[in-house]
């Protein structure tokens, strides 16, 4: 094979191996580092380096035992409701207060307008909070959807709006609605069902 092919190649993994770094997410981090040992380990072996190809290749078993394990593990979800002035409630937004201002910019909590307040548990784990209050009788209008980067999968939001569906209509609700907020925000809201209306807000029909 062409010399700089295989120059180009171990440039790729390189890059790969320090872009699965910067993940928050374990899950992606596992997916990128994976892609990348895999890489390495072909690499390796191409240019006769097998100590290279070995250890990038227990690299990939390493990986694909955990993602195994992460995607056979079954998510216990659940909610811890909260009031409004609850003092973890506060410290965690303050804690994450720079993260949530990336997704929601502007976002300024008020506890008198949270009637609605809940941690998404997984595992009993926090995974997120869902601050919300009631608006024109039978709308939930969502001033906070948080969820922390470690559990950033869609799993939180449908666990939110679909599992939660038949509480939200029991307690009264018939529509769902909330800004947008910053263009991944968006696609997390159009992947879950929401689509925008001529307010320019998002909204998703519950009955």
């Amino acid at each position: 094979m062409d010399p700089q092919i295989l120059q180009w190649i171990g440039y790729a993994a390189s890059v790969v191996i320090a872009l699965s770094m910067t993940m928050n997410s374990i899950v992606k981090f596992r997916w990128i580092n994976l892609a990348g040992a895999g890489t390495f380990a072909t690499y390796g072996f191409l240019i006769d380096a097998y100590p290279v190809m070995a250890l990038n290749g227990f690299i990939v078993a390493v990986d694909v035992y955990y993602l195994l394990k992460i995607y056979s593990k079954p998510n216990l979800f659940d909610t811890l409701e909260v009031r409004g002035d609850n003092k973890y409630l506060l410290k965690f937004l303050k804690f994450h207060k720079e993260e949530i201002h990336k997704f929601f910019p502007g976002f300024e909590y008020k506890a008198e307008m949270n009637t609605i307040s809940f941690f998404v548990l997984r595992n009993l784990a926090v995974a997120g909070v869902f601050l919300a209050h009631r608006e024109n009788g039978d709308v939930l209008r969502v001033g906070l959807d948080y969820v922390i980067p470690e559990y950033r999968d869609y799993k939180n939001g449908k666990y939110v709006y679909y599992h939660l569906k038949d509480h939200f209509v029991n307690e009264g609700f018939k529509k769902i609605i909330t800004q947008g907020g910053t263009p991944k925000h968006v696609k997390y809201l159009k992947k879950l069902g929401f689509s925008k209306n001529k307010e320019e807000l998002f909204e998703k029909e519950l009955a």
